[in-house]
């Protein structure tokens, strides 16, 4: 099983980048697809990217198309999430994920951290 931390968090001016990250430890991470995943009260987690075990497959989700880069460095055990020109509707708790099962498919997420909160101010 793997345990995730997540990194990054805090107050980002709008139009300005923001960066993530996540550590992981327990069974190696290469054993995993991984993902971002974004909450805000009253909400279901949404998701936002997701990427492939050796990193060469990524998905976005419309909101972070463009304008966002997952990646991995399987050597570190750590998964990042850059983002840039970020706005008020990126505030949220941001949570890293691993699945067991394909890096498609966003309800495959079944390991969680516990999450980083990030308040984009204008």
């Amino acid at each position: 099983q793997v345990q995730l931390v997540e990194s990054g968090g805090g107050v980002v001016q709008a139009g300005d980048s923001l960066r993530l990250a996540c550590a992981a430890s327990g069974r190696a991470m290469s054993s995993y697809a991984m993902g971002w995943f974004r909450q805000v009260p009253g909400k279901e987690r949404m998701f936002l990217a997701t990427i492939s075990r050796p990193g060469g497959n990524t998905r976005y989700a419309d909101s972070m198309s463009g304008r966002a880069l997952i990646s991995r460095d399987n050597t570190k055990n750590a998964l990042y999430l850059h983002v840039n020109s970020v706005g008020p509707e990126d505030t949220g708790v941001y949570y890293c994920a691993a699945s067991g099962g394909s890096y498609y498919f966003p309800e495959s997420y079944e390991y969680w951290g516990q999450g980083t909160q990030v308040t984009v101010s204008l």
